[in-house]
């Protein structure tokens, strides 16, 4: 599996991302139960509200060899700032929509 993950911009100076490593590293959280290695191809944020350029990131980190689009918990659960973004699943449809549906994408990480 590669993943490309996709970050809250607004979460960018409280964490340096370190659940959503973990939680790959040691296959908790939304990749409990992957069999395969996960590579993370890249690691890039929303571009900020309304998330419009989560789209043109993604399809760049499909470019770059992603199989999978994982949105981390920033943006659906609000870690660490305890506000979930108000435009997940309006970026969440818009991202599927520009990337395909072979493309897997996943809500969270950790």
């Amino acid at each position: 599996m590669k993943v490309g993950i996709i970050r809250c911009m607004q979460t960018e100076d409280f964490c340096p991302g370190s659940a959503d490593f973990k939680a790959i590293r040691e296959k908790t959280g939304a990749f409990e139960g992957v069999e395969e290695e996960i590579e993370i191809v890249g690691f890039i944020n929303c571009g900020g509200c309304p998330g419009k350029k989560a789209v043109l990131r993604a399809k760049e980190l499909v470019r770059r060899g992603a199989d999978t689009i994982v949105f981390a918990s920033c943006i659906q659960k609000g870690t660490p700032i305890g506000y979930p973004c108000p435009f997940a699943k309006r970026m969440k449809e818009i991202v599927a929509a520009a990337v395909g549906d072979e493309m897997k994408l996943i809500d969270y990480t950790h």
